[in-house]
């Protein structure tokens, strides 16, 4: 049986927020890590993305928060701008109930001044990527003094994604005297090295995947020659037809050509991969959360740190280099007791990759065979979903009640046809169901939020 969050002793507006939010009982993770994070101990833990581990060493942070103490206490190190973004939305979620806290996103990929802006105001906690974070250290625009917990989140990626030496730099500039908090999908040698380097005897913590292999149905097919792969690819798409699908590829450039031709196809389809301004990676990833997109087209990299809620299908359009990476894909899918679908490709230049793969899973791969050709002309499915974008966030004060108030007003469209709405410090986005989509697009353009009015367009994936 799971233990309550009440077993943990956390502050009253920790425990009551998360009474709000519907947190009953702790996940493995949490479960295994907060009571040692809680007792001021250093943790290595090796958990998957899905698996709470935010919460796991968020409610922590703001556990030993001093709120009336104006500074820097607690930083974050994330592997990705997409992750380190995710991670600053949960922490404030949890946080709903603690008043004037600060929380500061510092990443890679959008201006340098504005954040120097926001560094000189002041903040609690700050979550960014190593990159940024160094360039902000080296530029004396950043000091972390009063830092007394340091998590590195997901730090087998920031490895991979050569963070090594920032990360070291980022460590000399934190008090010795601190909590570290580690948590990373595997557990390699150059992991064990770095946490030998940072950590004070930590606790460490495993707990197994969020999925059982039973939830998840693994098919592989046989493609033969490579030219067939866009074809059979589509043909998966609308043989199963999932709501909600990540297609993976192995290179940026794999990326942009199979969203492009799923596209002209008619299938609703949006790439992310490293190369894309923030902007457009946080409109791919806000359109595909709200199921206005359908099919996500991204590398490992750039999919790393997803959390995306009832992932129908996940389809290697390429087989991964690493079988470990295959396992990680697929086990985005067929969570929280749901059945899930895991189709791989492949060819006949790839017997290496399925040698590998096979010998891993400890199972002969066979190919299943491929839909017929005449689905081709059967059409695309659409998403549900239709999103709008406003051009205010935050700094404008723009709240979701305020949208989703002007969207159900007076001659507006009704409550359960508006899902998801997400502010950000520029711009908010807001999921309507489809056949509600033009009165919402009039509703907002000819009305106002907060007294002003604000330009809105319709995406289009």
């Amino acid at each position: 049986m799971t233990r309550s969050f009440k077993s943990l002793g956390l502050k009253p507006e920790l425990s009551g927020n998360l009474a709000s939010l519907g947190y009953a009982s702790m996940t493995p993770i949490q479960e295994e890590c907060l009571p040692q994070a809680l007792a001021g101990k250093d943790v290595i833990a090796q958990a998957r993305t899905g698996s709470g581990k935010t919460a796991a060493f968020g409610l922590a942070l703001l556990h030993f928060l001093e709120v009336e103490k104006f500074r820097i206490q607690s930083l974050v190190l994330c592997p990705t701008r997409e992750l380190a973004d995710q991670v600053a939305r949960e922490l404030r979620r949890l946080a709903r109930g603690i008043h004037n806290i600060k929380i500061l996103t510092l990443c890679g990929g959008v201006p340098f001044g504005p954040q120097i802006g926001s560094l000189e105001h002041g903040a609690h906690i700050v979550v960014g990527t190593p990159g940024r974070i160094d360039e902000h250290l080296r530029k004396g625009t950043l000091k972390l003094q009063h830092v007394n917990r340091l998590v590195l989140d997901e730090a087998d990626r920031m490895l991979d994604m050569g963070f090594q030496e920032a990360i070291r730099d980022i460590v000399s500039h934190v008090p010795p005297r601190r909590q570290t908090l580690l948590f990373s999908a595997t557990y390699p040698d150059d992991i064990r090295e770095m946490a030998a380097g940072i950590m004070q005897r930590p606790v460490q913590v495993k707990v197994a995947a969020t999925h059982s292999g039973n939830s998840i149905r693994q098919m592989f097919f046989d493609i033969g020659q490579n030219k067939q792969r866009p074809a059979c690819l589509r043909l998966l798409l609308l043989k199963f037809r999932p709501e909600s699908s990540l297609v993976f590829c192995n290179t940026r450039r794999d990326c942009e050509e199979v969203a492009d031709e799923l596209r002209s196809h008619g299938f609703s389809a949006i790439a992310l991969h490293g190369d894309l301004e923030q902007g457009a990676r946080d409109q791919a990833l806000v359109q595909f959360s709200s199921r206005s997109a359908s099919i996500l087209v991204a590398t490992d990299v750039a999919a790393r740190g997803l959390d995306i809620d009832s992932l129908d299908a996940v389809i290697n359009y390429h087989l991964a280099r690493d079988p470990e990476v295959h396992i990680h894909r697929i086990g985005r899918t067929g969570r929280a007791g749901k059945k899930g679908l895991a189709c791989s490709l492949f060819s006949e230049k790839e017997s290496a990759k399925v040698a590998r793969l096979s010998a891993y899973l400890d199972r002969e791969i066979l190919s299943d065979p491929l839909p017929p050709f005449s689905l081709l002309e059967k059409k695309p499915f659409r998403p549900p979903m239709v999103t709008l974008q406003i051009d205010g966030g935050r700094k404008q004060k723009v709240r979701p009640g305020d949208i989703l108030g002007a969207l159900t007003g007076k001659e507006g469209i009704a409550g359960k046809q508006v899902g998801k709405i997400q502010v950000l410090e520029q711009c908010a986005y807001v999921s309507v169901e489809r056949n509600a989509a033009r009165p919402a697009l009039r509703k907002l353009q000819t009305g106002t939020l907060k007294g002003r009015s604000f330009r809105v367009r319709r995406l289009h994936g």
